[in-house]
C-alpha cells in the first residue's frame, strides 16, 4: 500500500473515521464530566541529615545519603506510618467508616484495611540530589487531602524519632543488665585482690619499691666487703709484717697501732743489738718487748680473722635467707601482678559500658528529629483530576488513531477499486483509458490528487 492509496482509502472511509472520533471524543467528554473530582494536596519536608548527629556526632558518608533517602521514601510509604496517620486522625470511630468497611466485603481489620486504603492515594516524590520530599495525596475531598498529607508528615516526624529513640531505649536496658554483671566480676577482682595482699602482705607489685630487694643488695655488699676484710686478715697472717705490708686489706686501727710499735720495738731492738751483748739487760728487755708486741699482734690478726669468718659465714646466710624471701616474695608479687591485670581488665570493661549506656541513655531519651516540615500541606482549590483539557487533546489522538484502524479494517473487509492504478496492480494489464462524466471539483481532486502523489514516489525512487 503506497501513500496514495492510503490517501483515497481515507477519503473513503472519511465517515467511519469522523464518526469514531467523534464518539471517541464525546466519550472521553462525558466521561471526564462525570467523574468525581480529586483533589491533590502536598506537604513538603526537609531532611537534615548531611551533618552531624546532634547526639552521637556520626556523620553520614556520600554513599550512605543515597540509601538513606531511600529509605526514608520507604518509610513514609510504610503501613507503620499509615497506621499511626489512622490512629492520628481516629478514621477507625467514624460511623461512616465503619459502614464502608462492612460494604466492602474485605476480611481485613479495619485498621489495616484504612491503611491500604490511604496508601493507594498516597504519592511520594523527591528530587535527584536533593534532601526535600513531598507527600502528595489524593482525596475527593480537598479538606480531607490537606488533613492526610499533614498527618502523613506529622507521623513521618514521629516515627523517625522513634526509629533512632527504640533501638537506643533497648541497647540502654541490655547495657544496664550487663553492667550488673561487670560491677559484680569488678568487684569480686577486687575483693580477690585486697585478700592476696593482705594474706601476702605485699602493698604495691612495683620492683622498685620493694624493701626486701633492696635488703638484699645491702647484704650482697656486706658480703663482699666482709670476704676482703677476710681476704686482708689472711694475707696479715701469713705475711712477716716487715716491709710497707702492701698485702694488707683491713685497716683495723688496734693492729695498726701494734704493727706501728712493733715497728718501733724492732728498731730499738735493732739498734741495741749493734752495741749490747745478748746478756745485757737491755737487750733482753728490748727483745721481750718485741715478743710480746709481736704476740699481741699475732693474737689480734687471729681474733680478726675470726670474726672475719664469723661475719662471713652469719652474711652468708642471711643472704640466702633474704634470697629465699626475695624469690618467694618475686612469686607472690607475679600473682599479684595478674590478679592485677584482672581488676584493670574489669575495671576497663565496667568504664566502656558505663560510656556506652550514658550514650544510648541519651540517645532513648532524645526528641530530636531530623525531619523539618517546609511547607504544610493547604487546602487545593482546584481539582487536579479529570483533566478535562488534556484528556480531550488525548481523545482527540486516540480518536484519530482509532478512526484510522477502523477505516483500515473496513477496507480490508470490503476492498474496492480507488484509482486505475488498483487495476494495474490487481489484474497485471495496462489501462486503455478513464471515462470521466459529471466530475466535480471534489471527484476532480480525488482523481488528480493521487497522479500527484505516484509522481511524487517515482521521483523520490
Amino acid at each position: 500500500m503506497n501513500y496514495s492509496r492510503f490517501f483515497l482509502i481515507v477519503l473513503a472511509r472519511r465517515k467511519i473515521i469522523l464518526l469514531a472520533l467523534i464518539v471517541t471524543v464525546l466519550t472521553t467528554l462525558v466521561v471526564s464530566l462525570l467523574l468525581p473530582k480529586s483533589y491533590k494536596s502536598a506537604a513538603t519536608l526537609v531532611l537534615t541529615h548531611k551533618g552531624p548527629d546532634p547526639v552521637t556526632g556520626v556523620i553520614l558518608s556520600a554513599q550512605q545519603i543515597t540509601g538513606y533517602m531511600a529509605t526514608q521514601l520507604d518509610v513514609i510509604k510504610s503501613s507503620k506510618t499509615a497506621l499511626m496517620v489512622v490512629d492520628q486522625l481516629k478514621l477507625d470511630q467514624s460511623e461512616v467508616v465503619k459502614k464502608q468497611f462492612e460494604d466492602s466485603g474485605t476480611t481485613m481489620e479495619l485498621r489495616d484495611w484504612l491503611a491500604n486504603f490511604l496508601l493507594k492515594n498516597l504519592d511520594v516524590e523527591t528530587a535527584r540530589d536533593s534532601s526535600v520530599i513531598r507527600i502528595n495525596f489524593m482525596s475527593v475531598d480537598p479538606v480531607f487531602a490537606s488533613i492526610v498529607a499533614n498527618a502523613f508528615a506529622n507521623a513521618y516526624q514521629e516515627i523517625s524519632v522513634r526509629l533512632t529513640v527504640e533501638p537506643s531505649q533497648k541497647a540502654a536496658t541490655y547495657f544496664t543488665s550487663q553492667l550488673n554483671l561487670l560491677r559484680d566480676r569488678l568487684e569480686t577482682a577486687q575483693k580477690k585482690l585486697t585478700a592476696y595482699q593482705h594474706d601476702s602482705g605485699i602493698i604495691d607489685a612495683d620492683f622498685r619499691l620493694d624493701v626486701e630487694t633492696r635488703r638484699l643488695n645491702d647484704l650482697s655488699s656486706q658480703l663482699v666487703v666482709a670476704q676482703a676484710e677476710l681476704i686482708g686478715t689472711a694475707s696479715e697472717k701469713g705475711s712477716n709484717y716487715r716491709g710497707g705490708e702492701a698485702n694488707s686489706v683491713v685497716k683495723n686501727s688496734m693492729i695498726n697501732n701494734l704493727k706501728i710499735d712493733l715497728s718501733q720495738a724492732e728498731s730499738r731492738f735493732s739498734e741495741i743489738s749493734q752495741k749490747l751483748g745478748r746478756n745485757h739487760p737491755s737487750y733482753i728487755g728490748a727483745k721481750a718487748e718485741v715478743e710480746k708486741l709481736r704476740s699481741e699482734l699475732n693474737k689480734h690478726i687471729k681474733t680478726t680473722t675470726d670474726n672475719a669468718i664469723s661475719q662471713v659465714t652469719e652474711i652468708r646466710a642471711a643472704l640466702e635467707e633474704q634470697r629465699t624471701k626475695v624469690l618467694s616474695l618475686n612469686r607472690a608479687r607475679d600473682e599479684l601482678q595478674l590478679l592485677t591485670r584482672e581488676v584493670e581488665g574489669a575495671q576497663q570493661a565496667y568504664n566502656s559500658a558505663m560510656q556506652r549506656l550514658n550514650q544510648t541513655t541519651l540517645e532513648g531519651q532524645s526528641n530530636l528529629s531530623n525531619v523539618s516540615i517546609l511547607d504544610a500541606a493547604k487546602i487545593p482549590d482546584k481539582p487536579d483530576s479529570p483533566k478535562l483539557l488534556l484528556n480531550m487533546v488525548l481523545s482527540v489522538f486516540l480518536g484519530t488513531l482509532l478512526g484510522l484502524g477502523v477505516g483500515l479494517l473496513a477496507e480490508m473487509i470490503d476492498q474496492r477499486v480507488r484509482s486505475p492504478e488498483d487495476l494495474v496492480d490487481v489484474l497485471q494489464t495496462p489501462v486503455l483509458g478513464v471515462i470521466k462524466w459529471g466530475v466535480s471539483e471534489q471527484k476532480r481532486l480525488q482523481l488528480t490528487w493521487p497522479r500527484l502523489m505516484r509522481r511524487i514516489n517515482l521521483s523520490l525512487k
